[in-house]
């Protein structure tokens, strides 16, 4: 079964975690210090990781950072700092997904099962091209004139899904269920932190304009 690990300084929260967690099948590992959190989920080879952000002695988005420089686990930030600079803080850190408390353990279960998929399922293609960028599946990285990036789970399943629809229009709703299965689930602007993340990688290879918004449709390439 899955292996989550919890990283929960509060004892209730996390024992109530743990038990919702056990409910659906999926093995659990916790930890109870917090002074080499990176450290313990690294030896724990977890499937994914539900990340709160204030910790004794630490940050969680400091976390966040460290652990995503050495894996690609699916992150979900679980907190009750809800504002818009931590979500979109979590999100550039490298987390994939950003729920605050008081949480549905409904909605949890159903972006932790929805990241789990994406994390297992293997591309159809290995490389894509479209309009002078390439996207390697495997290795995550879009390139261009030559430059590279490495992407997110996030941006790669993003561009993968729009160059996969080039010449057309993806709606948002479609990019949102794509990503995480249900837009229902999804606060609109966790979307737009991914497209503008999506759009400053490929910035980086001097790739710009190249996702355009249509206001009140979608995104296209």
């Amino acid at each position: 079964m899955p292996l989550i690990y919890v990283v929960e300084d509060d004892t209730a929260i996390r024992n109530e975690l743990i038990e919702a967690l056990e409910r659906q099948g999926f093995e659990v590992a916790y930890c109870l210090v917090f002074d080499r959190v990176v450290e313990d989920i690294l030896r724990a080879n977890p499937d994914l990781v539900l990340l709160d952000l204030t910790l004794p002695g630490t940050d969680g988005q400091f976390v966040c950072r460290e652990l995503r420089q050495q894996s690609e686990v699916p992150i979900i930030v679980l907190t009750s700092r809800t504002t818009e600079i931590d979500e979109v803080m979590s999100m550039t850190m490298g987390a994939d997904d950003f729920i605050p408390k008081p949480y549905s353990a409904r909605v949890l279960m159903a972006r932790i099962q929805a990241l789990l998929r994406r994390a297992q399922a293997a591309p159809d293609r290995s490389v894509l091209s479209h309009n002078g960028v390439e996207v390697d599946l495997a290795r995550s990285v879009a390139s261009a004139q030559g430059a590279s990036v490495e992407l997110t789970k996030n941006e790669l399943r993003i561009l993968t899904l729009l160059i996969n629809h080039a010449g057309g229009i993806v709606s948002r709703e479609a990019i949102m269920r794509d990503l995480w299965d249900s837009d229902a689930f999804v606060d609109d602007n966790t979307l737009t932190v991914n497209i503008n993340r999506l759009r400053a990688a490929l910035k980086k290879i001097g790739v710009t304009d190249y996702l355009r918004t249509h206001r009140g449709r979608g995104y296209s390439v």
